[in-house]
């Protein structure tokens, strides 16, 4: 595979922020293995990690070997970069199957099982460090990088002076020796000469050559991204309910499109260029077309589509964007009824509900009734009639009389009916 420029690949995408002299000379070369890390203390990633995901992902289709690391050892430790608090320590057992999680996950991104030269690999920090023993690893790593080294990075004298009374644990303060010492395995193991990671990772990754340098009198390569923030300051990555995950089931396809296509107009101009894997001719068509009607979306509209399709699939990416017509556009029953219970509640989310028992619903409710007293909808019996005398009542998106009856063939997932005044005032019967 012919080797395309990574460097110049991810300056146009805005994608480095810092990277070490000579790094795109020795690219350039040949093909060349590189690692970024993935902390496995849960059993999904978020957007968050979409950036290193993308890095490692950019690096394969550019003809070299991706090796993705999950910090099952510094997992176990914690990173004090940007942290307040000592995190908590997980057992082996939760670990492995967080790494098998998060392996399916990067699939979505890398390639690793076509048998191409530049296949990726997945490793695990815990499997070359729980061979050290304590006196081991300080009297074979330790002693090559002293405490002032150490002390002088960003990420352990902002812990030391913060205002934290815990201060920064003997445990936190090795992680870097411990990640700097992955590179060294990494070089002797995988000829790995690159780490990249987010700016946050600096002190980090540089400790790592330097451990390189004085164990092995080895070059090592270091490169960063900036972190992604969102236009108006606030973080990228989260949303009302906390992290936007990349797990089906902690986030919905439905809701993961949603956050895409909400984003800013100067964010989805950014993110376009970082999270997608559309070339430069095609984004800066895109970026220019939407300029000219900014109000129709374009840019998030294709931002969401692109993240969509590849973190979940075209079929999730149909399903999400027909989800947002049911709310928006112009539906019909059938189409709530394609709608599996969490993308429907996600859907509606906020929307009031009543419950009703699967009984009653058995034998039938008569709409005003459905409308007024059962539910409390509508405030009386006289504004559910004068609402169906307007024909502004729908069940399921279709326009009801006011002879029409409320029965369990009318459940959504054999749980849910949707009533609806007008055009934006939804109620949801629950049957229980």
């Amino acid at each position: 595979m012919k080797l395309k420029n990574f460097v110049e690949e991810l300056q146009w995408r805005g994608m480095v922020h810092d990277v070490m002299p000579e790094t795109e000379t020795h690219l350039m070369e040949a093909m060349r293995s590189a690692y970024v890390g993935f902390d496995p203390t849960a059993d999904s990633l978020h957007i968050g990690n979409l950036v290193p995901i993308m890095l490692l992902s950019f690096y394969q289709r550019c003809g070299h070997k991706p090796v993705a690391l999950v910090g099952g050892a510094t997992g176990m430790i914690g990173d004090p970069s940007g942290k307040s608090a000592e995190r908590n320590l997980l057992d082996e057992t939760a670990l492995r199957h967080n790494q098998e999680c998060v392996k399916n996950q990067l699939s979505q991104f890398l390639d690793f099982s076509s048998g191409a030269e530049n296949q990726a690999v997945l490793v695990n920090n815990y499997d070359w460090i729980k061979e050290f023993s304590f006196l081991d690893f300080i009297r074979n790593v330790g002693k090559h990088i002293t405490v002032n080294y150490m002390m002088a990075k960003d990420s352990v004298k902002t812990r030391l002076s913060g205002e934290s009374a815990d201060g920064l644990s003997f445990t936190e303060f090795t992680y870097q020796l411990i990640q700097g010492y992955d590179f060294v395995h990494l070089n002797r193991s995988l000829n790995c000469t690159l780490q990249m990671g987010g700016s946050d990772q600096w002190g980090n990754i540089t400790t790592g050559t330097e451990l390189l340098r004085r164990m092995d009198g080895t070059k090592g390569y270091a490169l960063t991204c900036p972190l992604i923030t969102k236009s108006d300051g606030s973080k990228f990555g989260k949303s009302e309910g906390g992290n936007v995950w990349l797990d089906a089931s902690k986030t919905s396809p439905y809701k993961f499109y949603q956050y895409w296509l909400n984003t800013s107009d100067d964010d989805a101009e950014k993110y376009i260029k970082i999270f997608t894997f559309l070339d430069k001719e095609t984004i800066e068509d895109l970026i220019a077309e939407h300029k000219e009607a900014p109000h129709l979306r374009l840019l998030q509209k294709r931002l969401a589509q692109e993240v969509t399709t590849t973190v979940h699939s075209a079929d999730e990416y149909k399903k999400a964007v027909k989800a947002s017509e049911i709310l928006f556009g112009n539906s019909t029953s059938e189409d709530l009824k394609t709608l599996d219970e969490k993308t429907f509640l996600d859907v509606f989310e906020g929307v009031p509900q009543a419950e009703i028992s699967k009984e009653e619903l058995k034998s039938g409710i008569d709409i005003i009734g459905a409308l007024s007293e059962k539910t409390g909808f509508l405030k009386s019996n006289s504004e559910a009639r004068r609402a169906l005398k307007e024909n502004s009542i729908s069940v399921n998106k279709e326009k009801v009389a006011d002879d029409f009856t409320v029965g369990e063939n009318d459940l959504i997932n054999g749980q849910f009916v949707l009533l609806q005044r007008g055009k934006k005032n939804y109620f949801i019967i629950k049957a229980v």
